[in-house]
């Protein structure tokens, strides 16, 4: 019995002109609650550059030229285990070109790769080895962007890489490799697991790795020690929220399109690797910045995309459509080493330890950038897409195993 072939259907963005509208109003509605003066950024986004920059939105952003950026890529939805699934698939011109799935994660959009797509897809064209050859599928994960509404709750990391395995095999892309950054870096590497007769690797940034117990943590030294540190000192009040009480923060974002802003901002600013003007600008386009923000909020995304968080820190098991506590705490929870070639890029903000990293993957490459932070496909493109690159170069694979046939 054959397996029933995805209804994959065409899509483009289209946002209506009154949601438009909508937005404008409501940004210039805005009320503001004041803030403290002297402060700056250590008690979160200060109002008057969030003022700037929702005047920004308002008066000079072009929502309908980045929705037809977006829409000069190849992009489809389909429907997989009563999961809704918005994709772009680009075609790389080589016939030979490896498929390769990138994974966004939070507060990602797909329009954190519009950088690295010509370069990955079409290398000949850019002055690079055309050897080197991607075919790219960059999904917008369950919850976010137009990958909604979420089928349910459960929506894990390792759900999310069933559901993508099901689209890339549906696809005729039968080997391929994986990368993954922040949440898309958890998806990336249970597609390892998952999917390991498939997946031929699996290349992380901005991951984040954990100590099997207080004793793994006792032991470390020199860069371990320090990013571990760093990981105990990182604020982290937007990932308690999240995954606590995602459903009551979604009332607050979904109403105020200044506090979706602020809520995106403050993440850009805090792991983003600043120049010395300390401005967020300098490293991250404006227009690109607001095109993912508004994404989330013509979306309505901004409850359903916290959602994984939820699903991370409260391990559950699903059986017969019904939840049941399976009784583990998160942080007891280890995850069965992975045996796909995993490559790990670190930029210069990364808290990934290496003790933890070797233990839980089959760490085949290690690369520590020193400059970049942790959006690395827009703050440092040329240098993403060259340890892509060396990565999947190394690893054995046989090309000609993709059908490439929808």
């Amino acid at each position: 019995m054959t397996t029933p072939r995805l209804d994959i259907r065409p899509f483009g963005i289209a946002i209506p002109q009154e949601q438009v509208d909508d937005l404008s109003a409501r940004l210039a509605a805005t009320r503001w609650p004041g803030d403290l003066p002297g402060v700056g950024w250590s008690r979160g986004v200060p109002q008057a550059y969030l003022q700037e920059l929702t005047a920004y939105w308002r008066d000079h952003f072009d929502w309908r030229a980045a929705e037809a950026r977006l829409n000069v890529l190849p992009q489809f939805v389909t429907e997989v285990d009563g999961q809704r699934l918005h994709f772009i698939h680009v075609r790389s011109p080589e016939p030979d070109a490896t498929p390769l799935l990138l994974l966004h994660g939070w507060p990602s959009t797909v329009a954190d790769f519009l950088d690295v797509v010509g370069p990955l897809s079409d290398p000949r064209s850019h002055g690079m080895d055309p050897a080197d050859a991607f075919t790219l599928v960059i999904p917008s994960l369950p919850g976010f962007g137009f990958s909604t509404p979420l089928a349910g709750p459960g929506m894990n990391a390792e759900r999310t890489a069933r559901v993508l395995a099901t689209l890339m095999a549906d696809l005729g892309h039968d080997r391929y490799g994986v990368q993954g950054g922040d949440t898309g870096s958890f998806v990336a590497a249970e597609l390892g697991q998952v999917a390991s007769d498939r997946v031929i690797g699996v290349h992380l940034n901005a991951a984040i790795t954990f100590p099997a117990d207080d004793g793994e943590v006792d032991t470390l030294s020199g860069d371990d020690r320090e990013r571990w540190k760093r990981m105990q000192s990182y604020n982290d009040g937007y990932l308690q929220i999240q995954s606590k009480s995602p459903q009551t923060l979604a009332y607050a974002l979904t109403d105020s399109p200044a506090g979706q802003l602020a809520w995106v901002v403050e993440v850009f600013q805090r792991l983003s690797d600043l120049p010395d003007s300390g401005l967020l600008e300098d490293t991250v386009d404006r227009d690109r910045l607001l095109t993912g923000v508004s994404i989330y909020w013509y979306t309505a995304t901004a409850g359903s995309s916290a959602q994984v968080y939820f699903e991370a820190m409260n391990p559950v098991a699903w059986g017969a459509g019904d939840w049941e506590a399976d009784g583990e705490d998160a942080s007891d929870w280890a995850p069965e080493r992975g045996t796909v070639p995993t490559g790990f890029l670190l930029s210069a903000h990364d808290v990934t330890v290496r003790t933890f990293a070797e233990r839980d993957h089959a760490v085949a490459r290690w690369t520590e950038a020193g400059r970049g932070g942790h959006f690395l496909a827009m703050e440092q493109p040329a240098l993403f897409v060259d340890d892509v690159r060396a990565f999947f170069r190394d690893l054995p694979r046989d090309r000609s195993s993709s059908t490439g046939v929808r």
